[in-house]
């Protein structure tokens, strides 16, 4: 069975395999078909999806593609055009609709491309379901309708904005404030100008001039440089920065320093707890969310639950111990209450809200998560040994442990894509710890071999 789906839905070069028309197309009519008999749908009415998508040029035919699929089985998409990816998240449940779909590949350039699927309920699919959905591409029996399709459109970016509106009450809101935005060409650019002007902010934005391949370059969150001089320049009290599809943000204090997805969750943790809407009195975060917030949610006496990389792990995990708040490093952050999948603009007011309620600044929030000194070391191998089957390698792995004493954190696993050791080690000094990862490293040449 061939491998479709990958951490965040189906990604690739638009125009290539497995973004080809043909494939874009038998995607849709596979959907159609594992939701009509995995029970989640009416079996006499027809099935409607909602899709949104964000500025790439090749969005719009590969929505195309996708509803000649799905009409071909029967079913119905409907466009909300150029919206954020949490957009289609909060809407599908609201509007009836079987399933929603979002084009978009995030903070990848324009060449790219992606398909992620969102449930009836607004989350994103679970391994099962994508795994089902992979084995009815590969089933020979059936094939695809050649005929096309039209895509009905509908705005319902208002029904989404009041939604977001409601995160910061009234006595939250500064008018006047100065803060800077920047859009990333992507798909924010259709709703974030409308909700700062409706809270009565003073914001001004760069990245709003897509034109089908600028997005996320050279800008967006996964390039803040550009918003930090703005920021500084301009005087502005603080900068949010959203990528691609709109469902992470990376912030920028008054003096221009970056403030991440660590940061964010902790600095909203402790919001949610004086508001009493912490669930669980826990986090949850990645694998790779720096040690410096396990030590400062534990210091403010929160836990922290760790899950795969991956919002929607973070989901899944939230999910499963019902807890109000998870995320990411690079500003993917969920909070239940909300919606289950991060949403930038969802991140930016819950920021402004925190700072509201608590009196300080983003920079002084911000200060208190202190990121410890992290190396990442790669070993290129011939096969993946599970480590902790060679008592050599296995006692080194446990004497650093040992010597970090609960003030580090070490991370050795094997990349999904290719044939490599991955050391990640985080602790007080990044000398010391870069010659305990060569440790690691050393065994394993000495005792497994490397290519």
């Amino acid at each position: 069975m061939a491998r479709l789906f990958g951490t965040d839905g189906v990604r690739g070069k638009a125009g290539a395999s497995p973004l080809d028309p043909p494939t874009v197309r038998r995607l849709g009519a596979a959907l159609v078909r594992v939701l009509r008999h995995d029970g989640s749908a009416d079996r006499v009415s027809a099935l409607r999806f909602l899709s949104g998508r964000d500025t790439r040029e090749s969005g719009s035919w590969i929505e195309q593609e996708l509803a000649a699929g799905m009409v071909g089985e029967g079913a119905a998409l409907v466009s909300a055009g150029v919206v954020p990816t949490p957009a289609i998240a909060y809407l599908t449940p609201r509007q009836g609709f079987t399933a929603g779909v979002v084009i978009s590949a995030s903070h990848n350039p324009f060449g790219d491309n992606g398909i992620k699927v969102f449930s009836g309920a607004g989350e994103k699919f679970t391994e099962v379901l994508e795994r089902q959905v992979e084995a009815m591409m590969d089933d020979a029996s059936w094939s695809v309708s050649p005929d096309a399709a039209s895509v009905p459109a509908v705005d319902y970016r208002e029904e989404y904005e009041r939604h977001l509106v409601e995160i910061l009450p009234p006595a939250s809101r500064r008018a006047g404030m100065k803060i800077a935005v920047d859009c990333a060409n992507g798909a924010t650019t259709t709703v974030a100008p409308q909700i700062f002007a409706h809270l009565g902010f003073d914001a001004s934005f760069i990245g709003v001039d897509p034109d089908g391949r600028n997005i996320n370059l050279d800008c967006g969150s996964t390039h803040p440089e550009g918003l930090s001089r703005r920021v500084v320049e301009g005087g502005f009290e603080m900068g949010i920065a959203f990528d691609g599809d709109g469902d992470r943000a990376i912030f920028v204090d008054a003096t221009g320093a970056i403030v991440d997805g660590d940061a964010v969750m902790l600095m909203c943790a402790k919001g949610l707890k004086a508001e009493g809407r912490l669930k669980g009195n826990a986090v949850v975060a990645t694998v790779m969310s720096n040690i410096g917030l396990e030590l400062a949610l534990r210091d403010a006496g929160m836990g922290i639950v760790r899950c795969p990389v991956g919002d929607k792990y973070v989901m899944e995990e939230m999910l499963r111990r019902g807890l109000s708040l998870g995320g990411e490093q690079s500003g993917h952050i969920i909070f239940a209450d909300y919606l289950f999948t991060g949403d930038g603009l969802a991140t930016a007011l819950s920021v402004l809200r925190v700072m509201a309620a608590s009196g300080r600044t983003l920079a002084d929030l911000g200060s208190e998560m202190t990121a410890y000194p992290q190396v990442l070391m790669n070993l290129r191998v011939k096969e993946k040994v599970d480590l902790s089957t060679v008592p050599e390698v296995a006692a080194v792995m446990q004497s650093v442990e040992g010597r970090l004493e609960g003030n580090g954190r070490l991370l050795v696993r094997y990349s999904g894509t290719e044939p490599l050791l991955r050391v990640m080690l985080e602790g007080r000094d990044q000398a010391e710890i870069r010659r305990w990862g060569q440790e690691i490293l050393d065994a394993v040449k000495q005792h497994v071999g490397a290519a």
